[in-house]
């Protein structure tokens, strides 16, 4: 499974903003700037966060986005399935019934198929895992092995954005 890049930046921008001085609004061209990724294709990422409920939206010439939740409140997995969808990775088409061995009794197959059990016991278990972790697991941590210089240069960022 792959997931598309849009969760990778959607997870940066919820880190960022979770990051961010409480009441501090950071807007798309910011965020994209600090990460160096496309704003259109950003702000498409942010508005799916925002009808999540995972930020808020503040319009007009001073607006942005903010997290509309704490940190610790927010899972990778509400990230994940606010860019990507709850659609599970693994869809199971039944090509089992297409055997050209198979007697016409065995055709009938009442129970879920052992490969799509597995493939799904395998995709809940990835959820589970996301979905345990909050932001604030890491946003914690953030600073650690980082430069003053770093914390400095990133604490002015946010003051100018």
């Amino acid at each position: 499974m792959i997931l598309g890049n849009q969760v990778e930046w959607a997870l940066h921008c919820v880190m960022i903003l979770a990051s961010a001085p409480k009441g501090k609004l950071l807007n798309s061209k910011a965020l994209a700037d600090f990460h160096g990724v496309p704003k259109e294709y950003l702000s498409k990422c942010l508005q799916m966060l925002s009808q999540a409920g995972l930020v808020k939206t503040t319009t007009g010439p001073y607006g942005g986005y903010s997290l509309a939740k704490a940190p610790a409140e927010i899972s990778f997995l509400d990230v994940v399935e606010a860019v990507e969808g709850k659609t599970k990775t693994f869809k199971c088409n039944e090509i089992r019934r297409n055997n050209p061995c198979l007697a016409k009794s065995d055709r009938k197959f009442t129970k879920l198929c052992d490969i799509a059990k597995v493939m799904h016991e395998a995709d809940e278990a990835w959820r589970r895992s996301l979905r345990e972790r909050k932001l604030s697991d890491i946003t914690n941590y953030l600073a650690d092995g980082v430069s003053k210089e770093t914390i400095s240069n990133f604490t002015e960022w946010l003051e100018e954005n």
